[in-house]
C-alpha cells in the first residue's frame, strides 16, 4: 500500500530543501519525491529521472512516529491527491 509523506525542515541549510513530498511503496521506499527550496526552485525524482539535485533514498523512510520525534522537522502523512498536486507542479 502506498503512503504519502510531507516533511518541513525547520531550519534548512543553504541549498537544502525546506519542504519534501514523498510517495512511498509498501516497504517505505521512495517511489517519487518533490523538494521545494527557499529560492523557489523545485527538485524532483522518480525511477526515470533526478532533477535539481533531488534523488530517491536508497533506504526505507523511517516510521512516521520516529520522524515526528525529531526536533529538526515536522512530518505528517498526506493524501495521495495532495502529493499529486505537488508532482504536477514539479516542472
Amino acid at each position: 500500500m502506498k503512503r504519502y509523506l510531507y516533511i518541513r525542515w525547520k531550519k534548512p541549510g543553504p541549498g537544502e530543501p525546506g519542504h519534501t513530498y514523498s510517495e512511498l511503496d509498501g516497504a517505505r521506499h521512495e517511489i517519487r519525491k518533490v523538494e521545494l527550496f527557499a529560492n523557489g526552485t523545485r527538485g524532483f525524482a522518480d525511477a526515470q529521472e533526478e532533477i535539481g539535485g533531488t534523488f530517491l533514498g536508497s533506504l526505507p523512510v523511517p516510521p512516521l512516529a520516529e520522524l515526528a520525534g525529531d526536533p529538526a522537522f515536522e512530518a505528517k502523512e498526506i493524501a495521495a491527491e495532495e502529493f499529486q498536486r505537488q508532482w504536477l507542479k514539479r516542472r
